[in-house]
């Protein structure tokens, strides 16, 4: 059994200062680079009811295998070798998982499976056993493993299944580790958690989210660059679709970090119950991230035809991505600041108007529709922004 020292020692310090992200972690990352890029391709190619639905259950799989191993390494330290080992066993399960994703509800539903519950279960089951029995947080992790295994056992119904009963069993799995969190793990026989003994480095969580914000920017980035050189003449409808792409992440990039970086870790930090605001956190990004994945869609629509007239359905889908994304990040500055941004709402409301434009322009035109609304709405929330720090300086 390991001793008090070594369990210790696989703590993370909390000296008061910021807990860096380590190596460790971003080289972790990379896997979700990969991840998100299949997630886009899946949802270009299957832009039906059906093929929206299972791709929005696989994107919250992966952001929860993702979500729970950024505990681990706010709780633990990644430069242990057992925290470190355990990362990488859950990276390479996490690469096995994201090739499988196109096909997780087809021929390769086992890989699929069978690789998300060895990320959640068995990373899950090392720490129960590495902290042994005494442990603080031994209590939290067995809880947690019981509804992780009761989820696998609910993913395994649904690959045992096909067509709709394979969806409604997998959107039931995903409930369970989604929800579950939010009653403190709570089964019967065993208690439940309190989130203000979640003892989390504020700084470090908001940090590990906004560098999954960058990947999947990045994904955006790399969509629009691929397609880029994929075309066969650079005319001007190609050149002008790829910088109507690349402002709508750059405002993107801008209303997240220009208007509440530094303040989300502040938010955590000083919070009476820095848990609770951790968790929120978690489950607000995946609106935020959900909706860039969405982006990196409507902006393949864009470049792969810009020419072309807009459907209802590609205008639909090209609105879609900035509209979910405003909505993610109006609740997360509710978090930050106390209240929601008006911008984002008049933001939001206008993607819904242009709807009804669009089938009468280009998808290039329709392109630089959105990304305009984004940089006007990202330019009034700069300036409340600002307004916002003179006052709270005042303060």
């Amino acid at each position: 059994m390991t001793d008090k020292i070594g369990l210790n020692a696989l703590l993370r310090q909390r000296d008061g200062h910021h807990a860096r992200v380590t190596w460790e972690e971003l080289f972790f990352d990379l896997v979700y680079v990969f991840a998100v890029t299949q997630l886009s391709h899946t949802l270009l190619h299957d832009l039906s009811a059906s093929g929206m639905l299972q791709t929005l259950i696989l994107w919250f799989a992966v952001w929860l295998g993702w979500q729970y191993t950024c505990w681990v390494t706010n709780w633990f330290s990644p430069d242990t070798p057992q925290i470190r080992a355990l990362l990488f066993g859950v990276m390479a399960a996490a690469l096995v998982m994201a090739a499988a994703l196109p096909e997780a509800f087809g021929e390769r539903v086992w890989f699929f499976v069978i690789a998300y519950i060895i990320i959640q279960v068995g990373r899950t089951a090392w720490i129960v056993c590495i902290l042994g029995p005494q442990h603080a947080l031994t209590a939290n992790y067995r809880r947690m493993l019981v509804w992780l295994v009761i989820s696998a056992l609910i993913w395994c119904a649904g690959a045992l299944s096909s067509g709709g009963l394979r969806t409604a069993l997998w959107a039931l799995a995903v409930l369970c580790e989604y929800l579950s969190p939010m009653t403190g793990f709570a089964f019967p026989g065993m208690g439940r958690s309190a989130t203000r003994d979640w003892t989390i480095e504020g700084a470090h969580l908001t940090e590990r989210c906004q560098l999954f914000v960058i990947v999947a920017l990045g994904e955006t980035l790399l969509a629009t660059g691929g397609s880029l050189a994929e075309s066969e003449a650079w005319t001007f409808p190609v050149l002008s679709a790829m910088c109507a792409t690349f402002l709508s992440a750059l405002a993107v990039w801008w209303l997240y970090f220009g208007t509440s970086g530094e303040q989300a870790t502040q938010a955590i930090t000083h919070s009476p119950d820095p848990g609770r605001m951790g968790a929120r956190f978690h489950y607000i990004h995946v609106i935020l991230v959900g909706g860039i994945i969405v982006m990196a869609v409507g902006n393949d629509l864009i470049q792969e035809g810009p020419e072309h007239h807009v459907t209802l359905l590609h205008g639909a889908v090209i609105s879609a991505g900035s509209v979910i994304f405003l909505v993610g990040s109006a609740i997360y500055k509710r978090v930050v600041y106390g209240a929601i941004p008006i911008t984002h709402i008049l933001g939001a409301l206008a993607l819904c108007l242009a709807v009804a434009l669009m089938p009468v322009l280009t998808l290039e035109q329709a392109g630089w529709l959105t990304t305009l609304i984004m940089l006007i709405t990202a330019l009034a929330e700069s300036r409340v922004h600002q307004r916002r720090m003179i006052k709270m300086k005042g303060v």
